[in-house]
């Protein structure tokens, strides 16, 4: 049976005159494309309720009316939000599915998850009950509660099944289960209202009518630095922090470049073994190395530090990675979706998508140096509390701020494979880490040599007792977003 139309309702706008089309029997609200007019439909007529916000660019490759398919069926994108909190900006567009169903597809530095409004059983808690990190059952469902932000409505396009109030804050609590699920609780409306979702591929949902690629102004945004006046460019919308080229100092965006540039300056520069822009092939996608930071960890009460280095990589339709470069060998990780479950606080084993994961370290970490383009305010200084769970060559690690909990996963990389990916194997010497040379008597060897390599152990013990080293694979800074309705930490 071939899927019926939804029958479209048209009005002129009562601002300008111009035709506001209304495609979702569920939408009741709507910006005139035209004078950016919020109207609101009563009855037969439209109402002129105020003027919505310009829409900020944020280099999207969807727009409205692109079409695609979700568990095969169709859906089209009717209408746009885009929302702001303190630590970022996400847009949920509106999906307007067979019949008269709408869900969202949320948008987040490159990261997407589709979601449909989920019925509560009992009402929704208090957004103030609901703290980062603790673990509440919703519907039957095991959730782990991964943010709480007070967020506004920033612009609007298209037609909106709501309306909240343009900039006034309000709650939103992201969970999400250790199967991949996404539940968000929006109380921005009496009762809050929720909706449950998974992270999706673009390419999976076979999407038509995407934005123009060759449209799209892809020069950066230039200003001076307000500490040495170089030309610093931002190449990202979504970037919070940047890095002067110049004089190394942290220069922050999350005012606006039209706004006041603060900056901090940075001394000791640490250079990435991978040049920042640097272009390389990992996992099937092309990936660019667009930011770089040393982070420092060490054992609670222990004295005793080691450091790492973790390169922040950006793909236009995957989003961003983070390739880490561990002394105990290289990895590439992203926030997950979901939040593995822990059978306690201090419990040693995680369970994720059916896997089970055994700890290997816990540790505090700080950010000691950045360089580069940031979509979270990075800086020096930022503290987290980390857990890294291992499973084979497979990765978890748990990353645990103030205002956020961050799972990330991913899988262990070979040295010799990094340094190819990137087109740097005259330099894939210094890309060898322990994990690619095992250390390992053999049963031919006399007892000169196991004498020789127990000295060259011995002598390699005291070097690093005097030395900072890395003892375990550190992941992404917190601070951020990786995904609204999607992967990573609080999106909102």
């Amino acid at each position: 049976m071939a899927d019926a139309p939804q029958r479209a309702y048209r009005a002129p706008c009562p601002g300008c005159g111009a035709p506001v089309e209304f495609r979702s029997a569920q939408s009741t609200f709507a910006v005139c494309p035209y004078c950016q007019s919020t109207v609101v439909r009563q009855g037969d007529t439209l109402a002129r309720i105020g003027k919505m916000a310009e829409l900020f660019d944020d280099f999207s490759p969807l727009q409205l009316f692109a079409a695609g398919r979700i568990q095969d069926k169709p859906f089209t994108l009717v209408g746009r939000l885009q929302y702001s909190h303190p630590g970022g900006r996400w847009t949920e567009w509106i999906a307007q599915l067979d019949g008269d169903r709408t869900g969202s597809l949320s948008e987040d530095n490159g990261a997407y998850v589709f979601s449909l409004p989920l019925a509560l059983q009992q009402p929704a808690p208090p957004a103030s009950d609901l703290r980062v990190g603790a673990t509440t059952a919703i519907n039957g469902q095991r959730y782990t509660v991964a943010s709480n932000e007070q967020v506004s409505l920033v612009a609007a396009q298209g037609e909106l099944p709501k309306m909240p109030e343009l900039g006034d804050p309000f709650a939103v609590v992201e969970l999400r289960s250790d199967t991949g699920l996404v539940l968000s609780l929006d109380y921005g409306s009496t009762p809050p209202a929720a909706s449950l979702g998974r992270s999706v591929q673009l390419d999976d949902l076979q999407l038509t009518g995407l934005r123009d690629e060759s449209a799209k102004d892809e020069k950066g945004r230039g200003f001076a630095c307000p500490n040495c006046g170089a030309p610093v460019t931002v190449n990202f919308e979504s970037s919070k922090s940047i890095t002067c080229g110049s004089c190394n100092s942290i220069i922050d965006l999350t005012q606006g470049i039209g706004g006041e540039l603060k900056h901090a300056e940075q001394d000791e520069p640490v250079r990435p073994l991978i040049p920042l822009g640097t272009l390389g092939q990992l996992q099937g996608a092309s990936w660019q190395v667009v930011g770089f930071q040393h982070r420092m960890g060490a054992e609670p009460g222990d004295d005793e530090h080691f450091g790492w280095d973790e390169y922040l990589l950006f793909n236009k339709k995957r989003g961003f990675s983070f390739l880490v470069d561990a002394e105990d060998g290289w990895s590439l990780v992203k926030p997950t979706t979901g939040a593995p479950t822990l059978a306690s606080s201090n419990a040693t084993t995680a369970t994720y998508l059916g896997k089970r994961y055994q700890q290997q370290y816990a540790y505090n970490a700080e950010t000691t140096y950045v360089a580069g383009e940031f979509y979270w305010k990075v800086e020096r200084g930022q503290k987290t509390f980390n857990r890294d769970f291992a499973a084979g060559r497979s990765l978890l690690s748990m990353e645990r701020s103030a205002s956020e909990l961050t799972w990330s996963s991913g899988d262990r990389l070979d040295s010799a494979a990094v340094a190819a990916a990137f087109k740097l194997d005259a330099k894939k010497e210094m890309f060898k880490r322990s994990d690619a040379a095992p250390l390992s008597v053999a049963s031919g060897m006399g007892c000169g040599t196991i004498i020789l390599i127990a000295v060259v152990i011995i002598i390699l013990l005291i070097i690093l007792s005097t030395c900072s080293s890395s003892s375990g694979s550190g992941y992404r800074s917190s601070g951020g977003s990786s995904g609204g309705f999607s992967s990573g930490g609080g999106h909102k």
